[in-house]
């Protein structure tokens, strides 16, 4: 058995290379071989996004602050609220974020297969983004 207390893993920055805005990432449990999903909470400020990508194995998002939007590729974007659960396939190219004017947390669960985790891609750029923002 193993017990992770809070405060015990200290929180990181969201890297620039893969988020836009301030993104703050806190672990929360990682692969023990040999289950291979991991976990942490992540926390999107007003605006804030990660850049596209992939999950090998998909991703498991349980929202538990604020407000969001979620987008896969080619579908609409979502909004997420407190208690939604979103699932993305593996290999499905998708962002999630923060609303514009209300920041976001959600945990976020996925699996390693061969050591990874996320395939990340090109940035959501400020103007797919203002395009919902300006439709909210």
């Amino acid at each position: 058995m193993e017990i992770k207390r809070i405060g015990s893993q200290p929180s990181s920055k969201g890297s620039a290379n893969w988020f836009t805005g301030t993104v703050r990432v806190d672990p929360l449990f990682q692969a023990h071989a040999p289950a291979r999903a991991a976990g942490a909470s992540v926390t999107f400020e007003p605006g804030a996004r990660t850049a596209w990508h992939t999950h090998p194995l998909g991703q498991t998002l349980i929202i538990t602050a604020g407000c969001g939007w979620v987008q896969r590729e080619g579908g609409p974007v979502e909004e997420v609220h407190p208690g939604d659960v979103v699932w993305f396939p593996p290999g499905v190219k998708h962002w999630h974020g923060a609303k514009a004017t209300t920041a976001m947390t959600h945990i976020a669960i996925q699996e390693q297969l061969d050591g990874k985790v996320v395939d990340w891609l090109e940035k959501v750029s400020d103007e797919q983004y203002r395009a919902k923002s300006d439709a909210s």
